[in-house]
């Protein structure tokens, strides 16, 4: 390369690439606000039947000012002014879409907080994915509409009987105090007399105790929970007696699941199918007596087999008055 050519090259002024990038992003923005405000003033425009301080016999409404609306798009945010019709809703279809958009990254927000991201995690991968880093004070009026929603499904009333209702808690961790700890939610899962399964309650208890099980049932009946004929659950002494003291017309079976994993416990993995093919064998006795007899055979061939303590378990479930 000649030295001239060298001279003429040093005279060339330097592109800053970011810059340029930023400059047209601007412009792109600029560009894409001004055809949208033109946009909504056409359509203000045709509602209302006239053009702006037209006087017409056509005219159907008048405006009313404007109002700025904030809108994300890829390319970047836009401020678009809304017009007011004094007897018309003005939309537009950007709008709807605008406005699922956002219902849609607060869903996202709300989930991601239930699963038990912290707050300031999802501050980092909000600006990761949206170039916007939402606040904590977003996410928290966010969780607070969403605990409302839920108090709100939780405390309403119950419609309908429900001849069938299964009881079981769920353990879950939660924070308390700036320590996570163990906390049981008592669910209420019931059949309710049209056919149709419903989850009419779902109580946060301590434990599961007599206590929290009481709690739990008073706040089903409170909110109407009738026709119960018969209920399941496991064989916690709390909860049956609490069943008991709340519903006492109701009959209560054994959870079978829950049976099975009390004997399974005792087993050793190797030979849980083997154990699981003789409980059901029980089961699909088609009269009591027969089911009677053929569990006193069970017990018998598990004491064999040297499982004395689920032998313990099933005698203990058949044997029951």
């Amino acid at each position: 390369m000649s030295d001239d050519t060298n001279k003429h090259l040093n005279n060339v002024v330097p592109i800053d690439e970011q810059e340029l990038q930023d400059h047209l992003n601007k412009v792109v923005l600029n560009t894409v606000e001004d055809t949208l405000n033109q946009i909504l003033d056409v359509e203000a425009d045709a509602l209302v039947g006239a053009d702006r301080y037209e006087r017409t016999e056509t005219r159907k409404d008048d405006r009313s000012g404007s109002y700025t609306r904030k809108c994300r798009t890829r390319a970047g945010e836009l401020e678009l002014k809304m017009p007011k019709l004094r007897k018309q809703t003005f939309e537009m279809a950007i709008i709807e879409h605008y406005r699922h958009r956002v219902a849609s990254v607060e869903e996202t927000l709300t989930e991601m907080y239930l699963a038990g991201v912290s707050v300031r995690r999802v501050e980092d991968v909000t600006a990761a994915l949206w170039g916007t880093r939402v606040s904590s004070g977003t996410i928290s009026k966010l969780n607070q509409r969403i605990y409302g929603q839920i108090e709100e499904w939780r405390n309403r009333p119950i419609e309908g009987d429900f001849p069938y209702v299964y009881l079981d808690g769920v353990v879950l961790k939660r924070s308390w105090g700036g320590a996570v700890k163990n906390v049981s939610v008592l669910v209420a899962i019931g059949v309710r007399d049209d056919g149709y399964r419903r989850i009419p309650g779902i109580v946060e208890g301590t434990k599961e105790d007599k206590a929290g099980w009481s709690g739990s049932l008073r706040h089903l009946q409170a909110r109407s929970l009738k026709g119960i004929r018969l209920v399941l659950s496991d064989a916690c002494l709390g909860r049956k007696e609490s069943i008991g003291d709340f519903y006492p017309d109701a009959e209560w079976q054994r959870c079978i699941v829950h049976f099975y994993r009390n004997v399974f416990s005792h087993v050793s993995r190797g030979r849980v199918k083997e154990v699981s093919r003789m409980l059901q064998a029980i089961h699909a006795s088609e009269y009591l007596e027969s089911a009677r007899h053929k569990a006193t055979e069970v017990e018998k061939k598990l004491r064999d087999m040297k499982l004395s303590s689920a032998a313990d378990w099933l005698g203990s479930a058949w044997k029951r008055p």
